[in-house]
């Protein structure tokens, strides 16, 4: 993960940022998130890491019912004011989307690990998506492979399925899903 400060970004010191702070800041191949008004900045990434991304979009697209919409990031789900994500891929149903952003939690969010991303995917990201209300978490580290499914269940997320290497990943919600996690890499 690259640290920038909000000086070097031209954002306001001294207090939390919002969603319209991140407006202004520059289009220039960093990822640019929020979480409760931390920015977070993460540099493009890695071939696995796209690799990854593109395949598994591409398998859930196929896969999802019409109503619902696979995007890969950029794109911003706002969660609150002060928390603005860009998950690597999410499903959401197509009416909730804006031109612009997802307002509230999607239906999946799935994060594929990078060496820069790591501390933030698994304990933050998750935690708040959690507090959101987002039903389906998925992890994918290509470097194992490996492939893990959380499901919201009250508060908490619960483990509901894990594959590694050429084992079989399966899931039936949000909706069917099958694949090999060396599939998704190799």
């Amino acid at each position: 993960m690259t640290a920038m400060t909000t000086q070097i970004l031209g954002l306001p010191r001294g207090r939390a940022l919002t969603r319209s702070d991140l407006a202004g800041l520059p289009d220039d191949g960093h990822r640019y998130e929020l979480i409760d008004g931390t920015p977070v900045v993460s540099p493009a990434p890695e071939l696995a890491h796209q690799r990854a991304v593109t395949r598994l979009s591409a398998l859930l697209g196929r896969r999802v019912p019409e109503h619902l919409e696979v995007l890969v990031a950029p794109f911003d789900v706002v969660l609150a004011e002060d928390t603005v994500l860009q998950t690597d891929v999410l499903v959401a149903p197509i009416d909730q989307f804006t031109d612009h952003s997802l307002p509230g939690a999607p239906l999946l969010a799935v994060e594929v690990l990078s060496p820069s991303t790591r501390g933030i995917d698994l304990p933050l990201k998750k935690d708040r998506l959690a507090r959101a209300g987002c039903p389906h978490y998925w992890i994918v580290d290509p470097d194992e492979p490996s492939i893990t499914a959380w499901s919201l269940v009250g508060e908490d997320y619960v483990a509901v399925a894990q594959a590694v290497g050429d084992d079989e990943f399966t899931v039936a919600a949000p909706f069917p899903v099958r694949l090999t996690p060396s599939g998704l890499t190799a």
